[in-house]
């Protein structure tokens, strides 16, 4: 009997499909036009800041969002640690990232799914640590103030509950379907300025 398939994550990997090729065309053609003599304008740094901010936000929704192929389908650590810097540049955000070099992209989605879910947890930034271990992933994040939906976060562990969610934190609904179907069994300690996951 084959798997139900997921629709969610097809969904996710076409838009990603077809996102990343128009928007690539726009970054080179404004390389084009500044190698072609374009004064780099305030506005033209806006928007080739832009394109290259969207750019790495497809990527990174492509690992978390996207299909994750069987358990022996495998990416670099040089590209996870390409994606996180590219997405955190300029923004609130450190990451620390300590992960064997090569490591499946299911084990990658539930960890950019996680780092979502933090986002949601540290609005006014902070730090976010991966370090994977030789069976377990510890996740960290910290900073001087976080906030947390206790509900949300209540759900990763208990399957029985469903709080009403939004766009903005459909991450936490996705990381425990992907837990479920990876039959992993997330643990989350939530103490003053951390939040610390563990699966």
């Amino acid at each position: 009997m084959t798997e139900r398939p997921d629709l969610a994550a097809l969904m996710g990997s076409r838009m990603c499909h077809d996102l990343i090729s128009p928007i690539g065309a726009i970054g080179n053609g404004v390389e084009l036009l500044l190698m072609d003599g374009v004064s780099r304008s305030p506005e033209m740094a806006l928007v080739l800041d832009s394109v290259t901010h969207a750019n790495a936000r497809i990527r990174f929704f492509r690992i978390a969002f996207g299909v994750p192929g069987h358990a022996d389908h495998l990416i670099s650590g040089a590209e996870v640690t390409s994606v996180l810097n590219d997405v955190t540049r300029g923004g609130r955000l450190s990451i620390s990232w300590s992960a064997p070099d090569r490591l499946s992209r299911r084990e990658a989605k539930v960890a950019f799914l996680i780092m979502m879910c933090l986002e949601n947890a540290l609005p006014h930034g902070g730090q976010i640590s991966f370090e994977r271990g030789e069976t377990r992933w510890v996740i960290r994040g910290v900073a001087d103030r976080i906030t947390i939906t206790q509900s949300l976060w209540d759900m990763l562990a208990n399957p029985s509950l469903h709080p009403e969610i939004g766009p903005a934190q459909v991450q936490f609904a996705l990381l425990r379907e992907e837990l479920a179907r990876q039959h992993r069994r997330l643990t989350v300690e939530i103490r003053d300025g951390e939040v610390k996951l563990s699966f």
